[in-house]
């Protein structure tokens, strides 16, 4: 027989699913548009650094767009926002992931001797293989097991995300110091959810938020 506690974590299982399909559709549809312009010649005179800049801001995007569940979630009181960020952050990291592969392949050809001298004189690679290492360890630790296993160190552990928001944003301004206009957007929106995340604000923040919805 079901507990209540499991009849609850089900029917909260099925309001999320069609949260889920929408932010597993939205954020994988870009990738084969994306490949499709590589491939049909309309993303330019490199097709490879179409794809390695397109999946670099995408990845910058679904980590500002995990980060504001947060405030999202203590203004509205709805708990389902928790999941869909552990989802969103599982995207972004791959988004990274693909990222530095499209940077191997199209720019490197895999060849270590030349990731190696690539990293010695471009310092920027260096800070997104440190983001993209605490991406790695967040989403190696982002399941349930690993959530009981750390206890108290995990949400310590998670703040790395603040972290590795400000590498990305520093890698990107390491390449686009000429042109900082769309750089400036993402900035802008990352300042905002740092300040969000202090806790003088972050404490209003949650008193404006609804009281949670009881059954009458």
């Amino acid at each position: 027989m079901a507990t209540p506690s499991g009849r609850g974590r089900s029917a909260a299982a099925r309001t999320l699913w069609p949260w889920r399909i929408a932010v597993a559709l939205a954020a994988f549809a870009p990738l084969p548009c994306w490949l499709r312009q590589a491939m049909t010649g309309h993303a330019g005179p490199e097709p490879g650094r179409y794809l390695m800049e397109h999946l670099g801001k995408g990845t910058l995007v679904l980590l500002l767009l995990t980060l504001s569940l947060t405030p999202l979630q203590r203004l509205s009181r709805w708990q389902g926002f928790s999941r869909i960020r552990r989802q969103l952050g599982l995207w972004t990291f791959a988004y990274a992931l693909l990222h530095l592969l499209a940077y191997l392949w199209f720019f490197l050809g895999f060849n270590a001797h030349a990731l190696l001298a690539d990293l010695s004189r471009r310092p920027y690679i260096m800070v997104g293989m440190a983001a993209l290492a605490g991406l790695t360890l967040m989403a190696a630790t982002s399941h349930r097991r690993a959530m009981r296993r750390l206890g108290k160190s995990w949400k310590r552990l998670h703040r790395l995300v603040y972290a590795v928001l400000i590498l990305g944003l520093l890698h990107y301004f390491w390449i686009v110091r000429a042109d900082l206009g769309e750089w400036a957007i993402y900035a802008l929106a990352g300042l905002l959810l740092l300040v969000l995340r202090l806790p003088p604000v972050a404490k209003e923040f949650s008193r404006q938020g609804r009281p949670p919805v009881t059954d009458a």
